[in-house]
């Protein structure tokens, strides 16, 4: 089987060939165009600018995909797009274009949600089996939930406000280290004492999973500004990085303890706990959730930093597993910049 994902629902537009046959699961092709140095200037992502990007790039990434993968359109057995959640414009994109080649090429199509792409990307990975516990931690979106199959999802806990990354790259920022700056924040903090500045970790010990972040960034913004003045402003930096990243951290583990207390009681046998989604590409934070998972007895898996982040594999991936049980989209699925992933599916 070999199926076409793409995915342009925030800056990335990429597109993949993914094949599975009874013996081996195969990336073929992985194309990612990067719109960091556009949205650079701005100090975050501007959807218009994101929207433009994706229309002029999407037909030649498709093409170089398919030429990567050694086959030709024809060969294709489904097309899968993402349809939402994301960014309206970049979305229309993307799904207009695998319309587009679904029709061109009478191939199924399959609408996807981006946020199952990275749910499931763990099984395309290797044998991971339902039910699982999901830590999703991306630039828009904080979430607990229980896999319990395609199309199977209950919600135990998301943010009320900010997402993780959302926090990562907006402390970056206030700080100085411009957008993106996550990663840089994460490089400093290996260098710092992350005790020595005392912040807040919201939410935690609340009975609920859901997560917040807002007055942390804001405890970190009043750390900084009494710190204009230092004379070691390089250790001051490290220092509360390493104390932000520490504050995050321990709160979403505290959060996730929660969840897994929670998915016990359903799945008592249940072993399994996943973290996905961009910044689960963060290693403090793997660290971290991989020592919780190990005090409950459960196994931690995590995709590569490649595969964290947004991609056209996770949408290809998808696709596949709703071929593998005969389920296909109409042409006519509207895009949705809301889609929550616990919500029914309907194909």
């Amino acid at each position: 089987m070999l199926v076409l994902g793409i995915e342009s629902s925030c800056d990335e537009t990429a597109v993949a060939v993914v094949s599975v046959s009874q013996a081996k699961k195969r990336i073929l092709s992985n194309v990612i165009l990067s719109q960091n140095e556009k949205h650079e200037e701005y100090g975050g992502i501007v959807p218009e600018i994101a929207a433009r990007s994706h229309l002029e790039h999407i037909h030649a990434i498709m093409r170089q995909a398919v030429n990567e993968a050694g086959i030709s359109f024809d060969e294709l057995d489904g097309i899968a797009a993402t349809a939402g959640p994301g960014l309206i414009g970049g979305v229309i994109v993307g799904l207009m274009a695998g319309k587009a080649a679904s029709l061109a090429y009478n191939t199924p199509f399959l609408a996807v949600n981006h946020l199952e792409g990275h749910a499931l990307t763990v099984r395309l990975l290797g044998d991971v089996c339902f039910p699982y516990l999901l830590l999703l931690v991306s630039g828009g979106h904080t979430q607990l939930l229980i896999v319990r199959g395609v199309g199977k999802y209950s919600l135990l806990g998301s943010t009320l406000d900010d997402a993780a990354g959302e926090a990562f790259d907006k402390v970056a920022k206030m700080i100085g280290f411009g957008y993106p700056g996550a990663a840089k924040l994460e490089h400093t903090a290996k260098n710092g004492d992350s005790t020595r500045f005392v912040l807040p970790r919201p939410m935690a010990g609340r009975p609920n999973c859901d997560f917040s972040f807002s007055g942390l960034k804001t405890a970190v913004r009043n750390h900084y500004d009494s710190l204009v003045d230092s004379d070691s402003e390089t250790k001051d930096l490290a220092d509360l990085c390493a104390s932000f990243q520490r504050a995050i951290s321990e709160t979403i583990c505290d959060r996730s303890q929660r969840a897994i207390n929670q998915y016990k009681k359903f799945y008592p046998e249940g072993n399994t706990f996943v973290l996905a989604g961009g910044v689960a590409a963060n290693k403090y934070l793997c660290s971290k959730i991989t020592n919780l998972a190990n005090e409950n007895d459960m196994v931690v898996k995590v995709p590569p930093s490649n595969l964290c982040t947004d991609n056209g594999a996770m949408i290809a991936w998808a696709g596949i597993e709703y071929l593998r049980l005969g389920k296909t989209s109409q042409l006519d699925f509207a895009p949705r910049p809301r889609w929550p992933l616990d919500e029914s599916i309907k194909k």
